[in-house]
């Protein structure tokens, strides 16, 4: 969708981003086919836009699609091919291809490109696609807009260029580390997600791809967020390897006062795992999502480990303290044979893992688990919450890192959570922790760690048992758990018992020689 204050008027300076060198400092002028022209910086006057746009009511993506395209199945819409020959600057290790409006994808976004000759605007016609199915082509003017983007670089092997980094609806992209395939997804923007008013979703409505030179270490696209509440300017430099860096830097801007921000959204979908059971006649696979734990290394040295799972209502945990070194979703569980599905190859799905940068303020990491019954259905999230609300004129600026990578190196030197398993019983459950790490085949080798267990009013500790794992060298830590019996609260609402609440760990004296486990229970 085009945006009323127009952008695609600039000439931007040949040097840009000479062989991966940022933006800053270069400046550019303004092409409105006079001579000269204003200068001034890139990413400011994109921030200048997003400010202007705050001081106007939000307008809804105008265009109206048609029915044909708005009721289209995935299937349908999928079968719609961009042309890998149309692709912009497809002779180049940084190639883009395009997405065509439909099916969930319903509100189009204004797509720029920029390189040594200026900025230009990249326009949506129905021959840069080829159609599967009789009657979808002619239905959209040229220019409508597109669905999204994606990047292809040759990231595994020199000879091909595979996907690297998609933006697809709403705020969301995803991106890949080297051999793996897309799982989870980021967000620009959260606000106010699991709230009783709904949750809203801001867009981005126009993205600026600048085209890098031979050499050039990563991509950056900048991108313009809009929403009722908020707009924003945000510039992501894009780092492809074992490891895909995103170095992203956002400003906000506020329209309207809003009760919860989530930054640094995470999204993913966990249907059922390890410690939930097999599934058994219903489903031949032992294991079925993206992400099986949150993951956050605190200012106060701690690592923890909280497992996810699929709740029976909804589930939210709030992670206080100061901001914290960084946190993500992971999906811990590498292991082929724990999912056996030869389509989905969950083993290969990417961890993302959140660096702050700079001073976030006072707040707290939020995690919210949604009961889900599809795989196809992301029912996760996780992002920080500041303690300040926004109020209308307030600006605030989040810079951060995102990481996409497999989880077959652990992040933590500390000995790790490996498995959870748990079995419920008629009063209370049996949880059996497996802690992993080389940590216990070298200088632990010889010791027996102590386990430190904590429970939350409501249940009650039965017993602990604590063995050597003889097949992987670690230990394991058995749980016996009693849930105390139903108050009179309690027992007016029936199947709503208050959640219970759990941290351990193993200590070699007072000294924590492994990662925290956290975990949340529905009795």
């Amino acid at each position: 969708m085009k945006n009323k204050i127009s952008f695609c008027q600039r000439v931007v300076c040949a040097f840009l981003l000479a062989c991966g060198v940022g933006v800053v400092g270069v400046s550019f002028a303004a092409n409105d086919g006079k001579a000269g022209g204003e200068r001034r910086l890139l990413l400011p006057d994109i921030i200048a836009q997003a400010q202007s746009l705050a001081h106007t009511p939000f307008q809804a993506p105008g265009k109206d699609m048609p029915d044909i395209l708005k009721k289209m199945g995935y299937d349908q819409w999928r079968d719609i091919r961009f042309k890998a020959v149309r692709s912009l600057w497809p002779d180049q290790p940084y190639s883009v291809q395009f997405f065509h409006p439909g099916f969930l994808y319903q509100n189009p976004v204004t797509i720029h490109y920029i390189d040594r000759d200026g900025t230009h605007h990249f326009s949506f016609t129905e021959d840069l696609f080829d159609y599967a199915s009789e009657g979808i082509k002619g239905h959209l003017p040229d220019d409508y807009g597109f669905a999204g983007f994606r990047v292809h670089y040759p990231l595994n092997r020199p000879e091909y260029a595979d996907e690297l980094v998609s933006f697809l609806g709403a705020s969301y992209f995803r991106a890949l580390g080297r051999d793996l395939v897309y799982g989870m997804s980021a967000r620009g923007l959260a606000i106010n997600t699991a709230d009783d008013e709904g949750e809203e979703f801001p867009l981005f409505r126009d993205f600026w791809i600048v085209r890098p030179l031979p050499g050039a270490k990563y991509i950056t696209v900048y991108a313009l967020l809009d929403s009722r509440s908020v707009t924003g300017a945000y510039e992501f430099n894009i780092y492809p390897g074992e490891e895909t860096l995103m170095k992203v830097s956002s400003t906000l801007f506020a329209r309207e006062h809003i009760r919860k921000l989530g930054i640094a959204p995470l999204t993913s979908m966990f249907t059922y795992g390890e410690n939930s059971g097999f599934r058994g006649d219903s489903d031949f696979r032992p294991e079925v999502h993206d992400s099986d734990g949150l993951l956050v290394y605190a200012r106060s040295g701690e690592w923890i480990w909280h497992p996810l799972v699929n709740p029976p209502r909804l589930l939210i945990n709030a992670f206080g303290g100061d901001q914290p070194v960084g946190f993500g979703l992971m999906q811990r569980d590498i292991n082929f044979d724990h999912y056996q599905d030869l389509e989905a190859h969950y083993e290969k799905r990417p961890s993302v893992w959140v660096s702050p940068q700079g001073d976030w303020g006072k707040g707290h990491l939020e995690l919210v688990q949604l009961p889900t019954e599809s795989e196809y259905n992301d029912n996760i999230v996780a992002f920080w919450v500041p303690e300040k609300a926004m109020e209308p004129g307030d600006s605030v600026k989040y810079a951060y890192t995102l990481a996409w990578h497999s989880a077959r190196q652990p992040r933590s030197r500390q000995s790790y959570v490996t498995a959870t398993r748990v079995v419920r019983k008629p009063d209370g459950a049996m949880f059996v922790i497996d802690f992993g790490g080389e940590e216990f085949k070298t200088v632990l080798v010889d010791k027996v760690p102590v386990p430190d267990v904590w429970v939350s009013r409501g249940g009650h500790i039965a017993a602990t048992q604590l063995m050597k794992n003889t097949v992987t060298g670690g230990w394991r830590l058995v749980i016996h758990v009693q849930v105390d019996k139903e108050g009179f609260v309690e027992g007016l609402l029936p199947g709503q018992r208050p959640s219970l609440e759990f941290r351990a760990s193993l200590k070699d004296g007072a000294l924590p020689v492994t990662e925290i486990w956290s975990y949340t229970y529905l009795p």
